[in-house]
Parts: C-alpha cells; sequence; structure tokens
C-alpha cells in the first residue's frame, strides 16, 4: 500500500482559533492577502491579490467559475406551525417537479408531510436518507429560480453568523463579479478576490481567461468523518464545459502554458471530465471525484484557493498539489502571520 493511500482524515486536522474565521470580506475584492506557495522550496511569499498581475510569468490559462449563488435556503412551516428550514440542492434529474433538498425541523420530516411557504405547499415526496428529501413544488411556484428568487435567502456558510440573516453586504459579496449561471448554494470562494479590473491587468500581462461552470452544492462544507479516506463519499456536484473552454484549456496544455485553477471547484471540474473521458470535451457531467494525496493530475498546474476546514475534502485536494506536509506548513504560516480563514478570508496559490 502505498504511503498516500495510508493517509487518514487525522492527518489534515489543524488548530483553528475561531476568531480567525473571517466574518466579513476584506474592504475591497483584491484587498484579501495572498499566500504564495512556490513547489519545492521551504519558503513563502506574502501579497495582496491586487498584486496578481506583477506575479504571473505572463501566458498563464486562468480558469474561473461562473456559477452563480442562488438564494437557496427557504423556511417554512408544517400545517400544524412547526417551523421547517430547507436547503435546495437541485432539480432532480429526469423527474420533473421535484427538487432535492436538505431539511431540518424540530422534528422528524416524514413522506407525504406538506410545507407552507408563503402561499404554496410543498410536500416531501421522498425520504432519502441522511437529512436529505426529494420535495414536490406545486405548479403555483413557477420555474425553480424565479421561486427561489422570490422566497429564498442567501445561504451563507454555517460558519459565517448573522443575527438576521445575509446583509447587503454579503449580496453583493458573497458572488463573483463573473457569476453567470445560477445553481450553486455556496459561492466558488476563491474567485471572491477576482474583480474586472484584476482580470484585466492579468489579461494585458499576457494571460488569458476561460470560465467553466460547476454548481457547488452543500457537501462541500462537510468534513471526512470516517477515519480512514476510502470510507468517505464524495457529495456530486453539476458541472458545464463549454467547447471554447476545452479549447482555450486543450491549446494551453499542448503549448506548455501553467493552467491556473481559481478554485477548487475549478480543479473538480477539469480533473473530473478528464478522468471520466480522459480528454476534456464540451458538455454537462456530474463528478463525485475525490483528489487526495496520491492524484495524478492531468489538467490542472496550480491553484489559487482560499483556506478551507481541518479535515475536509477540500483541504485533502490542495495536499494533492502542493503536498501534505508543504500545505499543513502553508496553513500554519498563514496562521502566523494573521491571515483570515474560510469563504470570506484570504487566499493562498500553490504553484
Amino acid at each position: 500500500m502505498s504511503a498516500a493511500n495510508q493517509l487518514r482524515a487525522e492527518d489534515f486536522d489543524y488548530d483553528l482559533p475561531p476568531e480567525r474565521i473571517a466574518q466579513r470580506p476584506a474592504a475591497q475584492r483584491t484587498d484579501a492577502k495572498l499566500l504564495v506557495a512556490p513547489r519545492g522550496l521551504s519558503t513563502f511569499e506574502h501579497h495582496r491579490y491586487a498584486a496578481l498581475p506583477e506575479l504571473v510569468r505572463g501566458d498563464e490559462l486562468f480558469v474561473l467559475n461562473d456559477t452563480r449563488v442562488v438564494p437557496a435556503r427557504l423556511y417554512g412551516n408544517k400545517p400544524t406551525g412547526g417551523r421547517v428550514e430547507l436547503l435546495v440542492m437541485s432539480e432532480e434529474l429526469g423527474r420533473p417537479g421535484l427538487v432535492r433538498v436538505m431539511g431540518r425541523a424540530s422534528k422528524a420530516i416524514r413522506e407525504g408531510m406538506r410545507i407552507l411557504i408563503g402561499s404554496h405547499t410543498l410536500t416531501i415526496e421522498e425520504v432519502v436518507g441522511g437529512g436529505v428529501y426529494l420535495v414536490r413544488l406545486p405548479e403555483s411556484a413557477g420555474p425553480l429560480w424565479g421561486f427561489l428568487e422570490a422566497m429564498g435567502e442567501l445561504p451563507l456558510p454555517p460558519y459565517i453568523t448573522r443575527d438576521a440573516g445575509p446583509d447587503a453586504e454579503d449580496l453583493a459579496r458573497y458572488q463573483t463579479v463573473f457569476a453567470a449561471h445560477p445553481g450553486s448554494v455556496a459561492a466558488p470562494t476563491a474567485g471572491l478576490h477576482f474583480t474586472t479590473e484584476l482580470l484585466k491587468g492579468l489579461t494585458a500581462r499576457g494571460c488569458d481567461v476561460a470560465h467553466v461552470t460547476l454548481h457547488v452544492g452543500p457537501g462541500t462544507f462537510l468534513p471526512v468523518r470516517s477515519d480512514s479516506l476510502d470510507g468517505h463519499e464524495m457529495h456530486a456536484e453539476r458541472y458545464a464545459l463549454s467547447e471554447a473552454a476545452c479549447s482555450q484549456i486543450t491549446s494551453a496544455k499542448r503549448d506548455g502554458r501553467r493552467v491556473v485553477a481559481v478554485g477548487t471547484t475549478v480543479t473538480r471540474t477539469l480533473e473530473g471530465a478528464m478522468a471520466e473521458k480522459n480528454v476534456l470535451t464540451p458538455g454537462e457531467g456530474h463528478t463525485r471525484l475525490f483528489i487526495r494525496p496520491g492524484f495524478d493530475f492531468k489538467i490542472v498546474d496550480e491553484l489559487l484557493t482560499n483556506f478551507h476546514l481541518p479535515r475536509s475534502t477540500l483541504l485533502m485536494l490542495v495536499s494533492a498539489l502542493l503536498g501534505r506536509e508543504r500545505t499543513l506548513a502553508a496553513y500554519a504560516e498563514a496562521l502566523k502571520t494573521g491571515y483570515r480563514f474560510y469563504s470570506y478570508g484570504d487566499g493562498m496559490w500553490a504553484r
């Protein structure tokens, strides 16, 4: 058995003081700190995202996730008055009118139960298990995204606390400036640091930018609870690759240019598509790819990403690219030098 296969969840643990979890974004998107961790070296560099155009080689291809966060959290009541909270995950493929949700209530949610949200009555069609349910929307709800825009709330991560729910700053900042395709219940946080001006600065230096889409599911926040990594089941996430993006990425690899994934979601999209078909082709799909140390990257050369939860699959993904010891050393450096963690926090560049 290889050393990578012997790794356990505890090997990706670290201590994070609660006060280091960012509750608010940086004043400006590009004000966020950027820790640069070159592979093969023991030193780190400290910058701001605003300096990114000055740090590039000048021929990189930056790949962004253009998914859009939807107001996927719904609050409703049972006919008896009991409170119910639903987090919409996705429409159920091949089953019109059914929506997959995570649900929470004071008492058990059962098949056939009706939930009142505004003037609409939703019905629990099936108990999937693990707090997941299939819910039937009434015809009065109309298309899902329109229903959520009218009735839903922005689903901030559980570690961002708001007494009165998301505020105006959250509505503006928990969304990338290039968000285009609705479907995520969480932001692709590495992209939150980018502005139109920063992207123009990168292209002015000779870099290219491509867009892919992966709709982030609630499983992105789940730690690995089994001690063995083999015992963890990844959540499925939907992705889409355009013909233009496939062409840009294929050309970059052919020409020996560095492909920089802006975020773990981009990494899972590109490597998941390659693992499925062994070639990048336009189209849609689902990925459950668990990227961990020992993984053989086919597309991604470098990674821009935020600092992730202990024992999370996202931390394991970063470790697969940068190396576990080097990654944990970068996290220790970030803690020592005042970086802020998680969705609204600072970032690092594994290169």
